[in-house]
């Protein structure tokens, strides 16, 4: 019997996944004022409307980049949005530049697209997706 196609997951991880499921109010989801930090290389700012505040930096944002290439890679591997993947061990580590967004272009009312360093471009960041992957502490610990 195949199991192919079947997810086995914890009760920690199917308790994280109903949360990401849960709607979230319109002023959670909606910005205030967004602030991307691409000169100075930093990273993005949203003050939402019911009074939250989230802050990513731009290698975070890529790691967590929503593009179906990435969230199937992110879910064959085991990692979640925002973590790096593992580097490869050498004996001389290359050096590489940080990711930063070449290009940021809001998408309608309800994203923002980046044109990343690496030359992926192909994830929206939905203003619903940002405020679920919130990195603040209270957001963290839910």
């Amino acid at each position: 019997m195949s199991h192919e196609g079947i997810r086995f997951v914890s009760a920690e991880q199917a308790a994280k996944e109903a949360e990401v499921e849960r709607s979230l109010p319109a002023e959670a989801v909606t910005p205030a004022k967004v602030r991307v930090h691409k000169t100075e290389g930093t990273g993005v700012e949203i003050d939402w409307k019911d009074g939250h505040r989230s802050k990513w930096s731009f290698a975070w944002l890529r790691n967590a980049c929503p593009c179906a290439t990435c969230h199937e890679e992110r879910e064959q591997s085991g990692r979640y949005p925002g973590e790096a993947k593992p580097k490869a061990h050498t004996l001389l580590p290359m050096y590489e530049p940080p990711i930063r967004p070449a290009e940021v272009t809001q998408v309608g009312k309800y994203a923002v697209k980046f044109k990343w360093t690496d030359g992926h471009e192909s994830g929206i960041y939905s203003w619903e997706y940002m405020r679920r992957v919130c990195q603040c502490d209270a957001c963290s610990k839910k």
